[in-house]
């Protein structure tokens, strides 16, 4: 193995991108921050899009009791006449 070899297999930032001190990536965030749709407060990554377990908890529990139901309007099913029009 020459001297070359031992240099790329020991740099990891070299294959991962990461800080050689701190071991942390220096890869940007892939989402945008957004303020928490139940309480308005900034989101994070663990919760994503949510602040807190408690959000999303509450988030959840609407879900279940059908708050986030969408209003479907019924038609009328086609009748007989309907059809006699055409032929």
């Amino acid at each position: 193995m020459t001297d070359k070899d031992k240099s790329i297999q020991t740099a990891p930032e070299a294959q991962t991108g990461a800080d050689a001190e701190t071991g942390v990536g220096k890869v940007a965030g892939l989402r945008r921050a957004r303020p928490c749709p139940i309480c308005s407060k900034p989101s994070v990554k663990a919760n994503y899009p949510f602040c807190s377990p408690r959000c999303k908890d509450v988030d959840l529990s609407r879900w279940f009791k059908g708050s986030y139901a969408i209003a479907a309007v019924e038609q009328d099913d086609p009748d007989d006449d309907d059809f006699g029009q055409f032929s």
